[in-house]
């Protein structure tokens, strides 16, 4: 299809590649694409190991992403505060 004649005209293709893959991913990394994923997902693990189940799990999660602070401490106190205003809608009736 490229209309390669020599080994070495493949090797420089090949490496052209790769080179292009690894930029890519570079760029993927330097943006938020891949960061926002991962730290969305570690901060549903951080949640799960406070203790949340459920839709508390996104909830807390999404509170300590937007605090900025990903630690188990601060899961706890956002699951807290989640599990207080869940009994508080659920006391009033909503």
């Amino acid at each position: 299809m490229l209309g390669v004649s020599s080994a070495g005209d493949l090797a420089q293709i090949a490496a052209a590649v790769g080179l292009a893959n690894n930029l890519s991913a570079v760029r993927a990394l330097a943006t938020d694409g891949i960061q926002r994923g991962h730290m969305a997902l570690h901060a549903r693990s951080v949640a799960v190991a406070a203790g949340a189940v459920g839709h508390m799990v996104e909830r807390v999660a999404q509170m300590i992403v937007e605090a900025r602070d990903v630690t188990l401490e601060a899961a706890k106190r956002a699951l807290d505060l989640a599990r207080a205003a869940h009994e508080s809608a659920a006391a009033s009736g909503e």
